[in-house]
């Protein structure tokens, strides 16, 4: 009797040891299958969209890059500066997803971001620069934009007022994947805080 209740305590280990491998199984596989659901939704899609603005994602920095660089009003030591601006601009921007829209394979996601006003900061070294021509010229009396563009710069790298804006992002369906659409012109400025409200 001794060597049967031995056997039954061996038995009943192995069917509880394989019981738990099949629940731990079950679990990962439903859990594994839900997450990729889950994270296929027009508002996940918008909000990793965001997020790579926040962290630096490398497309991100390589776009940024190619627009600074095709802007022929910077010159090599401003150019550095802007971009820096820039990428703490997006670090330090905030989101708060409003809505999601879904109408078959198109969806349109509201969001609030918050950014740096710099678009504030321009308009009014704009209004000081037409107030002080000679603040901003050579020694024979010619406008210098370089000196203007070094002048925007220190004064937006002292900006603290934030502003809020609602973007409407594209997003649509593609082999049962969302994408975000690429953005507009109009949502690009508000990301960059330089839109005209």
């Amino acid at each position: 009797p001794i060597i049967y209740c031995h056997t039954d305590a061996v038995d009943d280990n192995d069917i509880m040891k394989k019981i738990f491998v099949c629940l731990i199984t079950i679990l990962f596989i439903t859990f594994t299958g839900c997450s990729t659901n889950i994270n296929n939704t027009p508002t996940k899609k918008v909000e990793e969209f965001l997020n790579r603005y926040q962290t630096l994602d490398s497309k991100v920095i390589s776009d940024l890059d190619r627009v600074v660089e095709e802007e022929e009003k910077f010159n090599t030591s401003n150019r550095e500066d802007y971009k820096e601006l820039i990428k703490n601009q997006y670090k330090d921007m905030t989101y708060m997803i409003k809505n999601e829209t879904i109408n078959g394979d198109k969806a349109i996601v509201e969001v609030e971001i918050t950014v740096k006003d710099y678009k504030k900061v321009m308009d009014e070294a704009e209004v000081y620069r037409n107030n002080n021509m000679q603040l901003f010229s050579d020694e024979l009396g010619n406008y210098k934009e370089t000196m203007y563009i070094d002048y925007v710069i220190k004064q937006l790298k002292e900006a603290k007022d934030t502003v809020k804006y609602t973007l409407e992002l594209g997003v649509t369906k593609k082999d049962k994947k969302w994408q975000v659409d690429q953005i507009s012109d109009e949502t690009e400025d508000k990301i960059l805080g330089i839109y005209n409200y």
